[in-house]
């Protein structure tokens, strides 16, 4: 029997195209008076508050938001919904500090391999710019495959023509007008994102009534709100890890770091970014929790959604598409963007090519070629989930070992190659396999009837945590050794 959509694939791919459109014709027109390469780059370091914050929240909040919070919340409970919304917003808190170090150390800078450069020899230097581009690409495929099923699942419109309308219309604007058209539209989709997200609370609540709301929850689901439910725990610090590690390389924010046009401007956009975000991640968690305490048997990430579109009414489908598109453009012109500068920036020091090689068409080139790549991902339907999370396990490898590497001077490269590797391999040892039923060490190395049950049943938090300190704790313990 054919499935009911909520929408005609007409409707949808219309409304799809025409959004884009809108976008791309805003990219162009704020940018083609900005075509210079510190417009491209950092904006020419003049943006102010209202842009900035608008920016940061817009680049921060993507479509996973629609569909990450929600899946947590099903089954980490509280715990998962509190680390997802820290890990997302804390980023902007820790930003505050390293941004005015970063600054203040390299006025002239536009990324964090700038300053690895200056602290670092070339060989540690080139591992963190290959790991933040590894992550970013991730990050890119996943947010092109997310909005691709979102319109799948509005309409039954097929995966490509999606992924390849997001991908094609982000890419003209981005492309030609770098950071300025990025930052610029960022301000247009947050404006809208918000709008939509309050309208969805107002809606919600009553057509809902008495089940969107904590009792409700504690009623049918208790151990999602239990102090005592440790997968709640190991989920919020999981996510905390995770998703703050991540953001802190991602080099869009480190592009809106220098874009400030003064430090103050900086930070007041950071402290109001970091209050907006955590509410909204955490009401997209406790609709997934609301949703999952009325129907057990419903798809976890499709939580929001089950409640917006219960009456399956034309209008919120709509509004779904819109929410989705803008979070998705927001979040795929600041990662391709990111990328772009990254390799105009740095691709000098790591790729010898002649002097008259001109790395921004270099890297519009190796962009077109990431974009491809994304769509076929997004074109399959893959599950990039896994993906997703080794690149979370990198990130947090590296994350205190650079970040520490900020204010302690007597970490050298060696030092911070050596335990960097250590935080890998003890993270790989315990990282989980597909089925998140066993790692390398336990159940295929030594059997998992030799480890606790706790052990096995938190593989992919053990091995988070362990990627994430070990490297610290090999860092002190040389300290020692030398003292």
């Amino acid at each position: 029997m054919d499935k009911t959509y909520f929408l005609s694939q007409s409707i949808s791919l219309t409304l799809v195209i025409l959004i884009s459109l809108i976008f791309v014709f805003l990219g162009f027109y704020n940018s083609k008076k900005y075509q210079d390469l510190n417009n491209y780059l950092t904006a020419n370091r003049s943006i102010g508050l209202f842009s900035l914050t608008t920016s940061l929240t817009a680049s921060a909040l993507g479509a996973w938001i629609l569909f990450g919070p929600a899946s947590a919340a099903s089954w980490g409970g509280i715990g998962a919904i509190i680390g997802y919304s820290l890990g997302t917003a804390f980023p902007m808190f820790f930003l505050i500090y390293l941004g005015k170090k970063i600054r203040k150390e390299l006025p002239r800078g536009s990324s964090l391999i700038e300053f690895m450069r200056k602290k670092f020899r070339k060989s540690l230097f080139k591992l963190i710019l290959l790991m933040i581009i590894f992550y970013m690409f991730i990050f890119l495929c996943a947010e092109v495959t997310a909005v691709a099923i979102l319109i799948n699942y509005i309409s039954g419109t097929e995966l490509w023509i999606t992924a390849l309308i997001v991908l094609m219309s982000t890419l003209a604007y981005t492309l030609y007008g770098g950071l300025r058209a990025s930052i610029f539209t960022d301000n247009i989709q947050m404006i809208v994102i918000g709008a939509l997200l309050l309208i969805s609370l107002v809606y919600i609540n009553p057509s809902i009534g008495s089940e969107f709301s904590f009792e409700f929850i504690y009623e049918k689901n208790p151990q999602l709100l239990s102090l005592s439910y440790v997968p709640g725990y190991t989920a919020g610090l999981t996510f905390f890890i995770a998703v703050a590690a991540t953001n802190l390389f991602h080099q869009g924010n480190w592009q809106r770091v220098y874009a400030a046009k003064n430090f103050e401007t900086l930070k007041k956009s950071l402290m109001i970014s970091f209050f907006i975000i955590i509410p909204i991640v955490f009401y997209m968690g406790f609709a997934g929790m609301v949703a999952f305490s009325i129907d057990p048997t419903i798809r976890p990430d499709l939580g929001f959604f089950t409640l917006l579109l219960k009456e399956q009414t034309e209008l919120f489908s709509l509004f779904v598409i819109v929410l989705g598109l803008a979070l998705t453009i927001s979040t795929v012109d600041t990662l391709i963007n990111a990328i772009s500068s990254l390799i105009v920036v740095d691709g000098k020091a790591v790729i010898n090519l002649n002097k008259k090689t001109n790395y921004l068409n270099l890297s519009k080139k190796i962009i077109l070629f990431l974009s491809f790549i994304s769509f076929i991902v997004a074109s399959k339907g893959f599950d990039i989930l896994y993906l997703f999370l080794l690149a979370d396990l990198f990130c947090c490898a590296f994350v205190l070992t650079v970040f520490v590497s900020f204010y302690d001077k007597s970490i050298n490269e060696k030092l911070a190659y050596f335990s960097i590797l250590v935080g890998l391999v003890g993270g790989f040892l315990l990282f989980p396999t597909p089925d998140f039923s066993k790692s390398l060490l336990v159940g295929i190395l030594i059997s998992k009837d030799l480890f606790p049950s706790f052990v096995a049943q938190s593989l992919l938090f053990l091995s988070f945590i362990i990627a994430t300190f070990l490297p610290l704790f090999i860092i002190k313990m040389k300290k020692l050794h030398i003292s």
